[in-house]
Protein backbone atom coordinates (compact mmCIF):
# COMPACT_ATOMS: atom_id res chain seq x y z
CA UNK A 1 0.00 0.00 0.00
CA UNK A 2 1.24 3.47 -0.88
CA UNK A 3 1.76 5.73 2.15
CA UNK A 4 -0.44 8.84 1.94
CA UNK A 5 1.84 11.86 1.32
CA UNK A 6 0.40 13.83 4.25
CA UNK A 7 1.49 11.03 6.57
CA UNK A 8 5.17 11.36 5.62
CA UNK A 9 6.10 14.20 7.97
CA UNK A 10 4.22 12.66 10.88
CA UNK A 11 6.00 9.33 10.35
CA UNK A 12 9.36 11.11 10.18
CA UNK A 13 8.60 12.95 13.42
CA UNK A 14 7.52 9.71 15.09
CA UNK A 15 10.65 7.88 13.93
CA UNK A 16 12.93 10.64 15.20
CA UNK A 17 11.20 10.88 18.59
CA UNK A 18 11.13 7.09 18.96
CA UNK A 19 14.85 6.69 18.25
CA UNK A 20 15.76 9.67 20.39
CA UNK A 21 13.92 8.24 23.40
CA UNK A 22 15.29 4.73 22.86
CA UNK A 23 18.84 6.07 22.63
CA UNK A 24 18.25 8.29 25.67
CA UNK A 25 17.36 5.19 27.69
CA UNK A 26 20.07 2.87 26.40
CA UNK A 27 23.03 5.11 25.53
CA UNK A 28 25.84 5.60 25.09
CA UNK A 29 24.88 8.54 22.85
CA UNK A 30 21.79 10.16 21.40
CA UNK A 31 21.04 12.77 18.76
CA UNK A 32 20.81 16.08 20.60
CA UNK A 33 18.49 17.43 17.90
CA UNK A 34 21.12 19.01 15.69
CA UNK A 35 22.67 15.79 14.46
CA UNK A 36 25.46 15.84 17.02
CA UNK A 37 26.04 12.79 19.21
CA UNK A 38 25.52 13.65 22.88
CA UNK A 39 26.72 11.29 25.58
CA UNK A 40 23.96 10.00 27.87
CA UNK A 41 25.89 7.39 29.84
CA UNK A 42 25.04 3.74 30.07
CA UNK A 43 21.72 1.94 29.85
CA UNK A 44 19.01 2.80 32.36
CA UNK A 45 19.27 0.64 35.47
CA UNK A 46 16.43 -1.03 37.34
CA UNK A 47 17.04 1.29 40.31
CA UNK A 48 16.73 4.33 38.04
CA UNK A 49 13.68 2.91 36.27
CA UNK A 50 11.86 2.52 39.60
CA UNK A 51 13.33 5.62 41.33
CA UNK A 52 10.75 7.61 43.30
CA UNK A 53 12.14 11.16 43.62
CA UNK A 54 9.33 12.42 45.88
CA UNK A 55 6.97 10.80 48.38
CA UNK A 56 3.73 9.33 47.06
CA UNK A 57 4.89 8.54 43.52
CA UNK A 58 2.90 6.32 41.21
CA UNK A 59 5.03 3.61 39.69
CA UNK A 60 4.90 -0.03 38.62
CA UNK A 61 4.81 -2.49 41.50
CA UNK A 62 4.77 -6.18 42.24
CA UNK A 63 1.16 -7.25 42.18
CA UNK A 64 1.53 -9.04 45.52
CA UNK A 65 2.47 -5.71 47.14
CA UNK A 66 -0.69 -3.94 45.99
CA UNK A 67 -1.08 -0.38 44.66
CA UNK A 68 0.81 2.64 45.92
CA UNK A 69 -0.38 5.81 47.64
CA UNK A 70 -3.76 7.09 46.36
CA UNK A 71 -3.91 4.30 43.75
CA UNK A 72 -6.78 1.84 43.95
CA UNK A 73 -5.59 -0.80 41.49
CA UNK A 74 -2.63 -2.08 39.50
CA UNK A 75 -3.32 -1.92 35.77
CA UNK A 76 -2.05 -4.54 33.34
CA UNK A 77 -1.34 -8.23 33.57
CA UNK A 78 1.51 -10.29 34.95
CA UNK A 79 3.47 -10.17 38.18
CA UNK A 80 3.77 -6.38 37.98
CA UNK A 81 1.13 -3.69 37.53
CA UNK A 82 0.96 0.08 37.06
CA UNK A 83 -0.57 2.30 39.74
CA UNK A 84 -4.01 3.50 38.66
CA UNK A 85 -7.34 4.64 40.05
CA UNK A 86 -10.90 4.74 38.84
CA UNK A 87 -12.45 8.09 37.93
CA UNK A 88 -12.28 10.64 39.38
CA UNK A 89 -8.48 10.46 39.46
CA UNK A 90 -6.62 11.85 42.47
CA UNK A 91 -6.00 15.59 42.50
CA UNK A 92 -3.38 16.93 42.32
CA UNK A 93 -2.10 14.16 40.05
CA UNK A 94 0.58 11.95 41.64
CA UNK A 95 4.14 12.37 40.42
CA UNK A 96 5.04 9.38 38.25
CA UNK A 97 8.28 7.44 37.85
CA UNK A 98 10.09 6.54 34.64
CA UNK A 99 8.59 3.07 35.01
CA UNK A 100 5.04 4.46 35.16
CA UNK A 101 5.52 6.84 32.22
CA UNK A 102 7.21 4.27 30.01
CA UNK A 103 4.59 1.62 30.78
CA UNK A 104 1.80 4.10 30.02
CA UNK A 105 3.42 5.12 26.73
CA UNK A 106 4.11 1.55 25.59
CA UNK A 107 0.62 0.37 26.50
CA UNK A 108 -0.94 3.27 24.58
CA UNK A 109 1.09 2.47 21.46
CA UNK A 110 0.36 -1.27 21.60
CA UNK A 111 -3.36 -0.84 22.20
CA UNK A 112 -3.77 1.83 19.54
CA UNK A 113 -1.96 -0.40 17.05
CA UNK A 114 -4.39 -3.21 17.81
CA UNK A 115 -7.41 -0.91 17.61
CA UNK A 116 -6.22 0.48 14.26
CA UNK A 117 -5.02 -2.56 12.34
CA UNK A 118 -5.40 -5.54 14.67
CA UNK A 119 -8.27 -7.36 16.32
CA UNK A 120 -9.68 -4.22 17.99
CA UNK A 121 -9.84 -6.20 21.21
CA UNK A 122 -6.84 -5.50 23.47
CA UNK A 123 -7.55 -3.84 26.82
CA UNK A 124 -5.36 -2.53 29.60
CA UNK A 125 -6.00 -5.78 31.45
CA UNK A 126 -4.25 -7.65 28.61
CA UNK A 127 -1.07 -5.56 28.57
CA UNK A 128 1.93 -6.99 30.48
CA UNK A 129 3.75 -4.53 32.73
CA UNK A 130 7.56 -4.76 32.90
CA UNK A 131 9.20 -4.75 36.31
CA UNK A 132 12.72 -4.16 34.99
CA UNK A 133 14.30 -1.49 32.80
CA UNK A 134 15.59 -3.77 30.04
CA UNK A 135 12.20 -5.46 29.65
CA UNK A 136 10.47 -2.08 29.55
CA UNK A 137 12.77 -0.80 26.80
CA UNK A 138 12.07 -3.90 24.71
CA UNK A 139 8.32 -3.51 25.32
CA UNK A 140 8.50 0.12 24.18
CA UNK A 141 10.33 -0.82 20.98
CA UNK A 142 7.82 -3.58 20.24
CA UNK A 143 4.83 -1.31 20.83
CA UNK A 144 6.31 1.54 18.77
CA UNK A 145 7.01 -0.85 15.90
CA UNK A 146 3.44 -2.16 16.05
CA UNK A 147 2.00 1.37 15.88
CA UNK A 148 4.21 2.29 12.92
CA UNK A 149 3.20 -0.90 11.10
CA UNK A 150 -0.45 -0.08 11.74
CA UNK A 151 0.01 3.35 10.17
CA UNK A 152 1.59 1.84 7.07
CA UNK A 153 -1.59 -0.20 6.56
CA UNK A 154 -3.91 2.81 6.17
CA UNK A 155 -4.85 4.75 3.07
CA UNK A 156 -5.83 8.36 2.55
CA UNK A 157 -9.52 7.69 3.17
CA UNK A 158 -8.73 6.02 6.50
CA UNK A 159 -6.87 9.10 7.69
CA UNK A 160 -10.10 11.11 7.33
CA UNK A 161 -12.34 8.47 8.89
CA UNK A 162 -13.76 9.40 12.29
CA UNK A 163 -13.39 6.47 14.68
CA UNK A 164 -11.10 4.46 12.41
CA UNK A 165 -9.05 3.77 15.52
CA UNK A 166 -11.30 2.28 18.19
CA UNK A 167 -8.89 2.69 21.12
CA UNK A 168 -11.25 2.95 24.11
CA UNK A 169 -9.20 5.19 26.44
CA UNK A 170 -9.13 8.38 24.40
CA UNK A 171 -11.13 10.52 22.00
CA UNK A 172 -10.39 8.16 19.11
CA UNK A 173 -14.04 7.23 18.38
CA UNK A 174 -14.80 10.95 17.86
CA UNK A 175 -11.68 11.94 15.89
CA UNK A 176 -10.37 11.34 12.36
CA UNK A 177 -7.35 9.06 12.34
CA UNK A 178 -4.99 11.81 11.14
CA UNK A 179 -5.68 13.71 14.37
CA UNK A 180 -4.95 10.60 16.42
CA UNK A 181 -1.63 10.16 14.62
CA UNK A 182 -0.73 13.73 15.57
CA UNK A 183 -1.82 13.10 19.16
CA UNK A 184 0.30 9.95 19.49
CA UNK A 185 3.34 11.91 18.28
CA UNK A 186 2.87 14.56 20.94
CA UNK A 187 2.41 11.84 23.58
CA UNK A 188 5.72 10.30 22.53
CA UNK A 189 7.44 13.70 22.46
CA UNK A 190 6.26 14.90 25.84
CA UNK A 191 6.62 11.61 27.72
CA UNK A 192 10.02 11.16 26.11
CA UNK A 193 11.07 14.58 27.41
CA UNK A 194 9.78 13.69 30.89
CA UNK A 195 11.76 10.44 30.92
CA UNK A 196 14.88 12.28 29.76
CA UNK A 197 14.49 14.85 32.54
CA UNK A 198 14.06 12.12 35.15
CA UNK A 199 17.29 10.50 33.92
CA UNK A 200 19.05 13.85 34.36
CA UNK A 201 17.62 14.29 37.86
CA UNK A 202 18.60 10.76 38.84
CA UNK A 203 22.17 11.36 37.71
CA UNK A 204 22.34 14.66 39.64
CA UNK A 205 20.66 13.41 42.82
CA UNK A 206 22.54 13.82 46.13
CA UNK A 207 24.66 10.78 46.87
Amino acid sequence: MTTPPRLYSLLEQFDFARKRLADRMTGPVMDSGDGAATEVGGPMTDEEYLWEPVPGCWSVRRRVDGPGSRATLLAGTGDWGRDAASYPHPWPPPFTTIAWRLSHLSEMLALRADHTAGNHALTRDDYPVSGDAAGAVVAFDTAAAAWRTALLSVDDAALDTVGYCTYPHGSDPEEPLIDIVWWVNQELLHHGAEIALLRDLYRARPQ
